[in-house]
């Protein structure tokens, strides 16, 4: 019998980490952690509880609210992918909108947030056998992970595929405002002071700039294999 080993994949917004990562759970039937769902269930919460003047965050009323936040993943049927539940609400419609894309970066940045978040997580790992994907896996989260990988593309490309999928329920959004969201969420994520985006030094590097979904598939499944063979 294969062995089970935790998979870390990090990297850029709209490099495909979530997608990857669903295929490999489905593959390996692994569970699958989006912990960026997860920082968007709490920016969500902030946006609910007024934690934001307009578009600022109030760090103490939502350092204040933290104990009230209750994040799992739930599955709906046989598959082991979930959906994000906050405070047993489903959230899943609710937390991909381009409200919450332009203020995850302001909650993501913050330290008690980070903690909490990354008990919840590494307390999910224990048992192996799973699949997470975020901004500080392989640096933070689990730093002892078997494989480790590191999603990239060109900010252009990335925008494009955030833009062809927000387009369809909010057609009024415009390429430029999605660009200029990447860009600023790199910015944001690659120099905040806590847990900022990097890559491990024993991870693994992948531009899927002009790569296929498949051809990636293919690349990412045979370096799992090298791993739990």
């Amino acid at each position: 019998m294969s062995k089970k080993i935790c998979i870390a994949i990090d990297g850029h917004s709209s490099t495909g980490k979530s997608t990857v990562a669903k295929q490999l759970a489905k593959k390996f039937n692994y569970i699958y952690v989006d912990t960026g769902a997860m920082y968007r269930a709490v920016t969500f919460f902030a946006m609910k509880n007024k934690c934001f003047n307009e578009n600022n965050l109030n760090e103490s009323c939502l350092g204040s609210k933290l104990d009230e936040i209750h994040i799992e993943f739930k599955q709906e049927n046989s598959s082991r992918l979930g959906e994000v539940y906050l405070n047993g609400e489903n959230v899943e419609a609710f937390i991909r909108s381009m409200e919450v894309s332009n203020k995850v970066s302001q909650v993501a940045k913050l330290e008690e947030v980070r903690k909490k978040l990354v008990e919840i997580q590494q307390q999910m790992g224990k048992k192996k056998g799973i699949v997470m994907d975020g901004r500080d896996i392989g640096t933070v989260v689990f730093p002892d992970a078997e494989l480790k990988l590191f999603m990239t593309a060109s900010a252009h490309i990335r925008a494009k595929r955030r833009f062809n999928e927000i387009k369809i329920n909010q057609p009024e959004v415009s390429f430029d405002e999605v660009l200029a969201n990447v860009k600023e969420r790199d910015e944001i994520d690659s120099n905040r002071r806590h847990s900022p985006l990097k890559m491990a030094d024993d991870a693994i590097k992948i531009d899927n700039s002009n790569l296929s979904e498949d051809e990636q598939l293919k690349k990412i499944v045979q370096l799992v294999q090298e791993k739990i063979d």
